[in-house]
C-alpha cells in the first residue's frame, strides 16, 4: 500500500511538473481502436469529445479548454475574437469593473506571461453568465437610474411593436393604408400619462412615482385608468356584465345590478332628491365604489372649482365598472356593443364621457380622442351621446388628419356627414392642414389643395351662418363686400332652423380657436370670395342648399340635446328649446331615452325612515298624506295633482320654519356665584 501511495503521488507531482491538471487525460477513445489525431475513411480526423471528457472528470476551471494539440493560429485568432467580445460587451455595459482572474489570465499570455501554462479562452456558452453578474453588480451601485432606463426601454419596445406589426402602415400623402377597423383602439392611446410623456419627457411627467409604485399592494391592471393610493380599498360592488347575445360577429353586452347594489342605488336616488349633496358623501362613505353617486358629486366637485377631486371621482367610477367587466369584453375590437337604454349601462357612458372632457382640458387630445372613438363604438349606429359632433374637434387638435379624413370617406356614403356643420368645415381644414407638411410630394399637396378648396365652399354655401360667427370668435373684421353681402349676413343666422343653430353654435364655441391661424384665414378669405361669385352668379348649387336647410333640421333629436348638456358649451345651451330647459336634468342620467329598458323598479316607499325629525313626525300626524321626500302616490291622476299641490305648501311651510328655528339661540342658565357645598376649607 505504501508502494501505490507513493506511486500515485508521483504520478501527481509530474503532471504538477509537466502543467497538466486532473482532467486532461485523453478520454478513452484507445479502447475503440482509435487514438485522437488518426484519419479516417474520408480523410479527415475525428474530433476531441473535449468538453464531455471535462464534465466527466469535474474540471476545476469550467472556463478552461484543452487546446494542447490545436495549431497556434487557430488559438490566436480565437484569443482576439474573444477579447473583442469582451471588449464590445463592457463598452455595451458601461462598466468600470476590474477584470476578472480569467481576464487577467488571457491578458497575461498576450504580454507574454505565464507561457508554462496551458492556452484558456473563455467558453462561449459561459457568456451569459458574465452578463447577468455584471448587471447585478451595477444595479446596486446605480439602482434608481437603472430601473428608470428599464422602465423607458420597456415603453419604447413596446411602442416599436405595435409600429412594426404591420397593421398600420402611413403613406406620404398621410393617408392610413390600415387595414384594422376604423374604430380600433390603442391600449397605449388610452393613457394620458403616454401623451404627456411625449411631450415633456419621463421623469418629468413620472417624478418619484415609480419607487412608491412598487411598495404599493396589488392591485387589478386596468387600461381605462390606474388606480391611486388614496382611493379606498376596492370590494366587489355588486356590478356584473353579462353577454346578451351575438350577431354578425358582434357582442352585445350588459352591466346587471345585484340585488345590495340595487338597494345602494335606491338611497342613492334619495339623496338625490334631498338636494344635498352630505347626503351622498355619506353614501360614498359607506359604499366608496358607487358609480352613479361618484358621477353626481363630481358634478358637485366641478360647479365648486374644485377640478381636481371631479376628476379623481369620475376616475374611481371608472376604475369601479372595469372591475365588472366580463372577460370577453373588449376595449379595442370595436365590435362589443352596450345599449343605452338600459339604465345600467348609462354609467358607462356618462362616465367616459366625462373622463373625456377633462383629458381635454388637461392638454391629452390624442387619449381624449382615442376615448372618443371608444364611445362610439359601444353604439355607432345610435350614438347615444352625439360624439360625432366632436370627434372632428379632437381629430384637429391631436393633429390625427389622416384619422378624419379617412372618417369621412368611409362614413359619408351612410351617414351623411357633410350634412353637420362640424364635419362640413372641419374636413377641408384637415386637407388644407395636409396641404401645409412639406414633405409630401407636390402632386400630392396639389390634390390636398384642391380637396379643400372644393369642401370648403360647399360648407360655406350650405351653412353661411357659421362664417360670420366664427369671424367674431376669432376676432376677425371681414372686408367690405362680404360684411355688406346678404348672403352672410344677419338673415342667414335669423332664417335658419333652431336645431340648426344649435349645431352651429356649438361647433363655432368649440372649434374657433382653430381657425386663428393667419394662414387658414387667408386661405378662408379667398374662398369667401369664390363662394359669393357663385351666388352672384346664381348657381344652382345655392338655392339647392336652402332647400336642404329648410328641410331637413326642423327638430334635434334627443341624443344632440344630450350632448349640448353634457358639452356645457354657453353659445349651445343658450339655443336649447324650452322643452329641454323646463325639465330637470340629472348629472347621473340626463335626458334618459323615451324607450328605457326597465329591468328593475324603485319600490313605493311605505316604511318612512327612522331619523326623521320630530317636526316632520309631527307634520305626518296631522297629514298622513304628507311626505317630506317629495315622493307622488299613484293612486290617480287627480290625487297624485292634490298631493303635489298640498307637499309644495307644506314644504314651503317647512322652509321657513327651519330658518326661524336656526335663528333661535338658547341661552345657559346663569350660575350662582356660590352655589351650596362650594364653600372655603376651614
Amino acid at each position: 500500500m505504501r508502494s501505490a501511495a507513493r506511486g500515485s503521488m508521483s504520478r501527481r507531482a509530474l503532471r504538477r511538473l509537466r502543467g497538466e491538471q486532473r482532467g486532461q487525460e485523453e478520454p478513452g477513445l484507445g479502447e475503440l481502436g482509435l487514438e485522437p489525431g488518426t484519419e479516417t475513411e474520408t480523410g479527415g480526423e475525428w474530433p476531441q469529445p473535449a468538453a464531455k471528457a471535462r464534465g466527466r472528470h469535474g474540471v476545476s476551471n469550467r472556463f478552461e479548454l484543452i487546446t494542447s494539440e490545436e495549431p497556434e493560429d487557430d488559438l490566436s485568432s480565437r484569443e482576439e475574437r474573444a477579447d473583442a467580445r469582451l471588449k464590445e460587451h463592457d463598452v455595451a455595459e458601461g462598466s468600470n469593473e476590474e477584470p476578472t482572474p480569467e481576464e487577467e489570465e488571457h491578458s497575461g499570455q498576450r504580454d507574454g506571461k505565464g507561457r508554462n501554462q496551458p492556452d484558456q479562452t473563455p467558453v462561449l456558452n459561459n457568456k451569459p453568465r458574465k452578463k447577468k453578474k455584471k448587471r447585478k453588480t451595477k444595479k446596486t451601485s446605480a439602482g434608481e437610474a437603472l430601473e428608470d432606463d428599464d422602465l423607458e426601454d420597456i415603453d419604447s419596445l413596446l411602442e416599436k411593436i405595435e409600429d412594426t406589426n404591420g397593421l398600420s402602415q402611413e403613406t406620404q400623402s398621410g393617408i392610413i393604408a390600415d387595414s384594422r377597423p376604423l374604430l380600433y383602439i390603442e391600449h397605449r392611446n388610452l393613457n394620458p400619462e403616454n401623451e404627456l410623456k411625449r411631450y415633456f419627457g419621463a421623469r418629468a411627467v413620472l417624478g418619484d412615482q415609480r419607487p412608491r409604485q412598487r411598495q404599493r399592494q396589488y392591485v387589478r391592471s386596468t387600461w381605462l385608468t390606474a388606480p391611486k393610493n388614496t382611493w379606498p380599498r376596492y370590494s366587489k360592488t355588486g356590478i356584473a356584465m353579462q353577454l346578451v347575445e351575438t350577431r354578425r360577429g358582434v357582442q352585445y353586452f350588459t352591466f346587471e345590478h345585484h340585488r345590495e347594489y340595487q338597494q345602494v342605488q335606491f338611497k342613492f336616488l334619495d339623496a338625490v332628491e334631498s338636494m344635498d349633496p352630505n347626503n351622498i358623501v355619506l353614501l360614498l362613505q359607506m359604499n366608496p365604489y358607487h358609480v352613479d353617486s361618484l358621477l353626481q358629486l363630481s358634478d358637485v366637485c366641478r360647479m365648486q372649482e374644485d377640478q381636481e377631486m371631479a376628476r379623481d371621482l369620475v376616475e374611481r367610477a371608472l376604475y369601479s365598472l372595469e372591475c365588472a367587466f366580463h372577460p370577453v369584453f373588449s376595449l379595442t375590437s370595436g365590435s362589443c356593443r352596450l345599449d343605452y337604454r338600459r339604465p345600467e349601462n348609462r354609467a358607462f357612458y356618462l362616465a367616459l364621457f366625462k373622463h373625456l372632457m377633462f383629458l381635454e382640458k388637461r392638454g391629452c387630445p390624442r387619449t381624449a380622442l382615442e376615448f372618443c372613438k371608444l364611445i362610439l363604438s359601444l353604439d355607432p349606429e345610435n350614438d347615444p351621446l352625439c360624439v360625432l359632433l366632436m370627434i372632428d374637434f379632437l381629430s384637429l387638435r391631436a393633429r390625427e388628419y389622416a384619422f378624419l379624413t379617412r372618417m369621412f370617406q368611409e362614413w359619408e356614403s351612410h351617414r351623411n356627414l357633410s350634412q353637420l356643420p362640424n364635419f362640413a368645415f372641419s374636413v377641408p381644414l384637415a386637407y388644407f392642414f395636409l396641404s401645409q407638411q412639406e414633405e409630401h410630394s407636390e402632386l400630392e399637396l396639389s390634390q390636398a389643395r384642391e380637396k379643400a378648396a372644393r369642401l370648403i365652399q360647399l360648407a360655406l354655401i350650405m351653412f353661411p351662418s357659421v362664417l360670420m360667427p366664427l369671424l367674431d370668435h376669432c376676432s376677425v373684421q371681414p372686408d367690405a363686400r362680404v360684411a355688406s353681402h346678404s348672403f352672410f349676413g344677419l338673415n342667414a343666422q335669423i332664417s335658419q332652423p333652431p336645431a340648426l343653430n344649435q349645431l352651429t353654435s356649438l361647433y363655432v364655441g368649440r372649434t374657433h380657436s382653430l381657425w386663428k391661424d393667419p394662414a387658414v384665414m387667408a386661405w378662408l378669405e379667398t374662398n369667401v370670395h369664390e363662394v359669393l361669385r357663385m351666388v352672384d352668379a346664381r348657381d344652382p348649387l345655392v338655392e339647392e342648399s336652402e332647400h336642404k336647410r329648410k328641410m331637413r333640421y326642423q327638430s334635434a333629436p334627443r341624443n344632440i340635446y344630450r350632448h349640448v348638456i353634457l358639452s356645457e358649451m354657453k353659445e349651445a345651451t343658450a339655443a336649447l328649446p324650452l322643452e329641454v330647459t323646463s325639465q330637470p336634468v340629472m348629472g347621473f342620467d340626463p335626458l334618459p331615452p323615451l324607450d328605457s329598458i326597465i329591468s328593475y323598479t324603485r319600490p313605493e316607499r311605505t316604511n318612512h325612515p327612522s331619523n326623521e325629525s320630530t317636526l316632520s313626525l309631527f307634520f305626518r300626524s296631522l297629514l298622513p298624506n304628507f311626505n317630506l321626500q317629495g315622493d307622488i302616490r299613484h293612486d290617480g291622476d287627480e290625487e297624485a295633482g292634490a298631493g303635489q299641490d298640498l307637499n309644495q305648501g307644506v314644504n314651503r311651510l317647512m322652509a321657513a320654519m327651519r330658518d326661524m328655528l336656526a335663528n333661535i339661540q338658547f341661552q345657559e342658565p346663569p350660575r350662582d356665584d356660590n352655589p351650596e357645598g362650594d364653600g372655603d376649607w376651614d
